[in-house]
C-alpha cells in the first residue's frame, strides 16, 4: 500500500494547506512477547498516519474466547487521521504484520491487535470491516481505557456514553497496570555527584541532522542542517541529560511547525536558550552548518552552474542573554606571489641573455602574465551581531579576497580568464584575510563598535607537504583604528572573549 504519510496526518504534501480529517479511537492489546515494548512499537508506527492526542494508561486484562494463552496488555488512544477507514483499517494491519502477529486461532495470543473502535460517528458494516467495533461494547479491556480517555463519547449505534457502557459490564479482569508505557527509573545517574569534582565547559550532542526549512515564505526552500548543541556543566552533575538536547531541537521545531525559519542564526539562538531551560543549565551554545547552493553564470560562456557554499551559524546562551554569529565557507583560487616574484627574476635574466633591452623587457613582463603555484582556498568569514548579515555579500567579501573564485564548471575560455585572473592577482594566506577584514569594515559602515568578526583562510599547498592558515579576528572598533588609523593594539578581543562578554 502506498500513501502520502504528510497528507495522512493531516497536511497536503506541500505542508501548507490542511486537508479534511476524521477523529478516530483505535484500541491496542499485546501479549506475546514484550507486551510494553509491542505497544510502544505500535503507536510509534500510528503516529505516522494518526496525529494522535490522547493516550490511556496500561491496562492488564483477563484473555477473552481463548483461555489458555498470557494475559494482554491493553490500551486506546484517540486521534485523527486523513485516512479513510479502509485505508486506516489496511495501515493497522501492516504494522500487525511487522510486529511479527501471524495467522492462528481465533482469539489466540499475538504480538499486536489493533482495532478500529470509532471513525468519527460513522457506522458502516462491510465484509472486512465494522464501525463501531462490534464487539466494543461487551469488552471491558476496551471501554475501561477509552472512558479513561473519552467517557462522554457517544457510541452511535446505542446512543450511550462510554462511560456508561463501562458501568454496565463486570470489570473483574481489568486492572490498571501503569498511567503510561514509560518504565520507572530508580535512579537519576545524571544528577548523580561525579567522581571528580571539576566544572567542563562543553558537553553535548555533535552531528544531528535535519531537514529545515529556511528563508522567506515566498522563497523558502529546504536544507540539510547539522546541529552541535552543547552545555556547560557544573561540578556536582556527572553529566547532561543527551536526549533533551535533541527535544529542545524537535520542541523549536515543532512550535513553527510548518513555517519557516528566517534565518540560520536565529533558530541557533532560539536553541541555546531553550537548552538553557532544558538542562538547567548556566551556559548553552550550539552550532549549526548547511550547503548553500548559489545559481551562478561562467564568467566567458555564460554557462549557468550551481555552485554550493557553506552556511554557518554560532550562538551562545546564558542566563543573561544570548550572543550570535552568522558565517560562510567559501572555496577559492589563491596564486603563490613569492614564487611568481621568483619566476619574474627569472624571466628578467633569461630575457637579457637572449639579448633583449631592459626597456623591452620590462614592458614584456608587465603585460605577460607569470607562472607560480596555485593554491585551493578555503575561508570562513563569520560576524557576530544582532542585526541581519546576508550571506550572499559574505560570499562575495570572502570570493573577491582571493586572487580568483573557481567553479564547478569551466569551459576553456572560461578557464583561461580564471587562470589569468588569478595570475595577476597573487596573494598571500595572510592578504586574504586582511582583505576580508578590510571589506567588512567597509561595507558594515552601520554596524557598532562591538559586532565582532572573525576571518580564517586555508590553502592546501601544492609545492609544500601541508597547507598555510592564516587567521585574524576583533571588534569592529579595533579593525577600525588599526586600518584606518594605522594603530597598533597589542590585543583584539577573541571569538571566546566575545561570546562570554553577554550583559
Amino acid at each position: 500500500m502506498s500513501l502520502d504519510l504528510t497528507a495522512s496526518a493531516g497536511y497536503s504534501s506541500n505542508g501548507k494547506s490542511p486537508v479534511k480529517t476524521h477523529t478516530v479511537y483505535l484500541a491496542l492489546g499485546s501479549n506475546v512477547g514484550d507486551r510494553r515494548a509491542n505497544l510502544a512499537a505500535a503507536l510509534q508506527r500510528l503516529r505516522e498516519v494518526v496525529e494522535i492526542s490522547r493516550v490511556s494508561s496500561v491496562y492488564e486484562t483477563e484473555p477473552v474466547g481463548y483461555a489458555e494463552q498470557p494475559r494482554f496488555f491493553n490500551m486506546v488512544c484517540a486521534g485523527r487521521t486523513a485516512l479513510s477507514a479502509e485505508q486506516l483499517l489496511a495501515y493497522a494491519k501492516t504494522i500487525e504484520t511487522a510486529l511479527g502477529r501471524r495467522p492462528t486461532v481465533r482469539n489466540g495470543p499475538r504480538p499486536i491487535d489493533i482495532d478500529i473502535l470509532l471513525y468519527d460517528d460513522l457506522q458502516m458494516h462491510e465484509e472486512h470491516l465494522t464501525i463501531p467495533h462490534p464487539r466494543m461494547t461487551e469488552r471491558a479491556f476496551v471501554l475501561v481505557p477509552l472512558a479513561e480517555i473519552a467517557p462522554e463519547l457517544i457510541d452511535p449505534s446505542s446512543g450511550r456514553s462510554i462511560s456508561e457502557l463501562r458501568d454496565a459490564l463486570p470489570q473483574d479482569g481489568v486492572k490498571k497496570l501503569a498511567d503510561n508505557l514509560r518504565v520507572p527509573l530508580e535512579h537519576d545517574i545524571q544528577n548523580s555527584r561525579p567522581a571528580v569534582h571539576v566544572r567542563l565547559g562543553r558537553v553535548g550532542v555533535a552531528g544531528l541532522q535535519k531537514a529545515i526549512l529556511l528563508g522567506s515564505d515566498e522563497r523558502a526552500q529546504w536544507f540539510q542542517v547539522v546541529f552541535d548543541l552543547y552545555a556547560d556543566l557544573d561540578p556536582v552533575r556527572a553529566g547532561v541529560h543527551m536526549s533533551r538536547f535533541s527535544e529542545a531541537l524537535e520542541e523549536a521545531l515543532e512550535e513553527i511547525s510548518l513555517m519557516v525559519w528566517p534565518r540560520v542564526e536565529v533558530l541557533a539562538e532560539q536553541l541555546a536558550r531553550r537548552i538553557i531551560e532544558r538542562q538547567q543549565v548556566l551556559r548553552a551554545e550550539v552550532h549549526l552548518r548547511t550547503t548553500y547552493p548559489l545559481q551562478k553564470w561562467t564568467p566567458i560562456s555564460g554557462r549557468p552552474t550551481q555552485e554550493v557554499y557553506g552556511l554557518l551559524a554560532q550562538a551562545v546562551a546564558t542566563r543573561k542573554g544570548t550572543r550570535r554569529l552568522v558565517g560562510v565557507e567559501v572555496e577559492g583560487m589563491v596564486a603563490c606571489p613569492c614564487a611568481q616574484d621568483m619566476v619574474h627574476s627569472l624571466a628578467r635574466v633569461r630575457l637579457r641573455e637572449e639579448g633583449f633591452p631592459d626597456e623591452a623587457i620590462e614592458k614584456m613582463l608587465d603585460v605577460t602574465p607569470l607562472a607560480t603555484h596555485n593554491q585551493r582556498g578555503r575561508a570562513l568569514l563569520m560576524v557576530g551581531t544582532q542585526e541581519l548579515i546576508d550571506a550572499h555579500e559574505l560570499i562575495s567579501i570572502a570570493e573577491n579576497a582571493m586572487s580568483s573564485e573557481n567553479y564547478a564548471l569551466l569551459k576553456r575560455p572560461d578557464e583561461l580568464y580564471v587562470v589569468n585572473k588569478a595570475h595577476t592577482n597573487p596573494r598571500f594566506v595572510e592578504d586574504v584575510v586582511r582583505e576580508m577584514l578590510r571589506a567588512i569594515i567597509e561595507r558594515y559602515e552601520h554596524l557598532p563598535p562591538d559586532t565582532f568578526v572573525w576571518a580564517s583562510q586555508r590553502n592546501e599547498e601544492t609545492i609544500h607537504k601541508y597547507d598555510v592558515v592564516a587567521e585574524g579576528w576583533g571588534t569592529l572598533a579595533e579593525l577600525r583604528a588599526e586600518i584606518r588609523e594605522q594603530a597598533s593594539l597589542e590585543h583584539h578581543t577573541t571569538r571566546e572573549e566575545w561570546l562570554k562578554s553577554i550583559e
